[in-house]
């Protein structure tokens, strides 16, 4: 699991609290911010755009399940074509071995559907494709090629559990090794790792995380390496020359230079453009220099979004669905008849195999609904169904 899904998953389960920031420490919103000194500054959004155009590589951030990250990252990548045509996009929701189905998208020849199915996008990836679909067809309306840049999720996974230097050469998709990480960069992932129940219990039950552990190194070298792949996918596209090519991705991936744009300049990919949205309301705590070469802030909407519901329980991807690990007392999920080691093998009538997919199907749950489960407990399946209490007045 990345970074940033790590932080949404934490987030979707009531695991970290918001931040208090005060107004002043936000960049204007509806504007592009940039830094003086330690304080972010209004950037002329013309001549940052002219700047950027130039750059070998551009990486946008998002958050995934934010519609306005990606409104933003379309707005983005039009203000970059219209100075730059000669370009390419590179997605990290696509692994590499789909790379085909990208090129028929983009030429015209398949529908949505087709291209969704063939991409194998909810196995893949499984957040809501109307979130990424505008990306798409504007890659598609203007013939740029879309560039998958994602590595398996098995050899993710095998790096996780055993280490880089156990996975035979011929497992690792012609991945190289990645560049050493920042110690900035393992001290955040160590954060999420303290927070991350499956990666946390591997030491023992009972055990103190340390950074020593073998298995924090092992999810380390897995960061790094989904790191590796995605800025390898890049730079061989990019260079004098050649396209601008633009990195659409997870902002934890970029964030303060580490992750791709540390993988790329050890690939010898120097003259790289980082831009981040933030969202009103967010967390500034990491809002200082060094961030990203420019921020924008996204106004605020003249109605807040209600908070979005939550089962009330901590999961981990598991063969076959999503394993519940623990129940909270009091919540939906107890009231709905959720135990502790339940497998949630679908819901809505769809199947669910990533935390992140049961995480997307709850958050958008209109209130007042019911949500279908179906769980394996022991050799029983069961029919459940989650009932959304009504907005309040």
């Amino acid at each position: 699991m990345s970074f940033i899904r790590s932080r949404l998953f934490l987030l979707a389960l009531g695991l970290v609290a918001a931040a208090a920031a005060h107004a002043q420490s936000y960049p204007e919103p509806a504007a592009w911010s940039a830094f003086d000194g330690e304080r972010p500054r209004v950037a002329q959004a013309s001549a940052l755009l002219d700047r950027m155009a130039q750059r070998e590589v551009v990486l946008l951030g998002e958050v995934h399940d934010d519609a306005d990250h990606h409104g933003w990252q379309l707005q983005t990548l039009a203000a970059l074509h219209a100075r730059r045509p000669d370009m390419a996009i590179g997605f990290e929701m696509f692994p590499r071995r789909v790379q085909p189905v990208l090129d028929r998208w983009v030429a015209g020849e398949l529908t949505v559907k087709e291209f969704l199915d063939r991409s194998e996008w909810h196995a893949n990836w499984n957040m809501p494709a109307e979130l990424y679909l505008p990306l798409f067809d504007f890659a598609r309306i203007n013939r740029i090629p879309m560039l998958a840049l994602n590595i398996e999720r098995k050899l993710s996974r095998s790096i996780t559990e055993k280490g880089w230097d156990a996975v035979p050469e011929a497992e690792r998709e012609g991945l190289g090794r990645p560049a050493p990480p920042a110690e900035a960069y393992r001290d955040s992932l160590f954060d999420v790792y303290l927070h991350h129940p499956t990666l946390r219990d591997k030491g023992g039950k009972g055990a103190r995380p340390k950074k020593s552990d073998a298995a924090f190194r092992f999810f380390v070298e897995s960061q790094t390496a989904w790191d590796r792949a995605m800025a390898e996918a890049l730079a061989r596209r990019a260079g004098a020359g050649k396209p601008l090519v633009v990195g659409v991705m997870g902002s934890g991936h970029l964030r303060h230079g580490h992750g791709v744009p540390h993988q790329l300049h050890a690939l010898g990919v120097k003259n790289v453009g980082t831009l981040l949205p933030l969202s009103a309301g967010g967390e500034c705590k990491d809002l200082r220099a060094g961030l990203a070469d420019a921020v924008f802030m996204l106004p605020a909407q003249a109605m807040p979004k209600p908070a979005p519901p939550r089962l009330g329980v901590q999961l981990e991807d598991h063969p076959g669905g999503v394993r519940i690990l623990a129940v909270t007392a009091g919540s939906l999920a107890e009231q709905t008849g959720l135990k502790d080691g339940d497998l949630i093998l679908g819901m809505a009538g769809r199947p669910v195999q990533k935390v992140l997919v049961a995480i997307s199907l709850v958050r958008l749950q209109p209130a007042g609904t019911w949500l279908p489960l179906r769980v394996k407990r022991g050799e029983e399946t069961l029919e459940l169904v989650v009932k959304f209490p009504p907005e309040k007045p």
